[in-house]
């Protein structure tokens, strides 16, 4: 944790700190604040005087250090200097990353758009050309502060932080052991066998971090788990479906992508791992964020013994897929 940086939490994170921190960039406040959808950081809409309101994002105090955000930065940075639809943070005073009063945050542009469509052929070929594109700029290096994508980070340190701690139920815990210790026995194996290449990856790209806008295409927003990892990471998350409607999507995918990037095919074998890798990690985020009333106040179907008896069976589900043939293209 920086030294600057003095709060364990949000308790602190008033409106008008928020309108505070803008202003400290030099931009004069009209006052008008909107909460965005986030939960692991905080995102505000702040209206400006005579101008485009600005969107500021105070990151979760203690997750990352400055190194690994300015890292995140650099990246999108080195995306949109390419003329990729990245939204990168603005930079003031020659830097990105700012303090305010105990917080660490970034001012970002305004992007509008929605969701593109999953079952929209066009938009997935535009969005497999685009990935193609930005993965050119991800395999040039890889991140040193930022995270590497593990069966020990998605996998087994999650699972053992939900064993030792008051979360699942104890009948649960004989099955979830078996299975973690299954997963992670075949992951490693996996991983190991298809040797796939590391790149610097957006990290959670599906639809809800890309803005579609009619006139202009997508974009892509919200880099904060960019990490090194396979190129499929960035692909298998804006898949919908049954299996051949996901198979259907991909192929388009593809066909955009490799207009402008190889792909590693044998990486098709990492789809459901990662889905299930994906699954597991979840859990343990919400659990790890119980304590912060935002997530108390907005999964309260969460940590019941209904949702974790939902979770145990759809892993059992998930090892039965990945007995099966694994993913392939036509």
């Amino acid at each position: 944790m920086s030294e600057i940086e003095l709060y364990p939490n949000y308790d602190h994170l008033t409106p008008d700190l928020v309108i505070n921190s803008v202003e400290s960039l030099g931009f004069l406040s009209d006052a008008r604040i909107f909460p965005l959808n986030s939960y692991e950081n905080r995102v505000y809409q702040v209206g400006i005087e005579e101008n485009d309101p600005v969107i500021v994002k105070f990151y979760r105090p203690g997750r990352w250090s400055d190194a690994a955000i300015l890292e995140e930065h650099q990246y999108s940075l080195d995306l949109a200097e390419l003329e990729l639809p990245a939204v990168p943070p603005m930079i003031f005073n020659g830097t990105t990353l700012h303090r305010f009063q105990g917080y660490r945050f970034a001012a970002f542009r305004r992007q509008g758009g929605q969701a593109p469509e999953q079952d929209d052929f066009d938009q997935l070929l535009w969005l497999g050309r685009l990935l193609g594109r930005m993965h050119k700029v991800g395999g040039t290096t890889l991140f040193q502060a930022r995270p590497t994508l593990t069966v020990e980070r998605l996998v087994t340190e999650p699972a053992q932080f939900l064993l030792e701690h008051p979360f699942l139920p104890e009948y649960l815990k004989p099955r979830y052991r078996q299975l973690i210790e299954d997963f992670s026995q075949r992951f490693r194996g996996l991983f190991e066998q298809i040797k796939p290449q590391w790149i610097r990856c957006h990290g959670d790209c599906h639809i809800g971090n890309i803005l579609w806008h009619r006139e202009t295409g997508p974009w892509f927003v919200d880099f904060d788990d960019c990490q090194n990892a396979p190129a499929v990471q960035d692909l298998w998350m804006l898949l919908a479906g049954s299996r051949p409607e996901q198979i259907s999507q991909f192929s388009e995918l593809l066909d955009g992508y490799e207009e402008f990037n190889t792909f590693n095919r044998r990486e098709l074998q990492l789809i459901e791992p990662l889905r299930t890798m994906r699954m597991i990690y979840y859990a343990c985020w919400l659990a790890r964020r119980w304590d912060d009333p935002a997530f108390t106040s907005n999964f309260t179907w969460f940590n019941t013994d209904g949702y974790w008896q939902h979770h145990v069976n759809s892993l059992e589900e998930q090892r039965q897929l990945l007995d099966d043939e694994p993913f392939s293209l036509f």
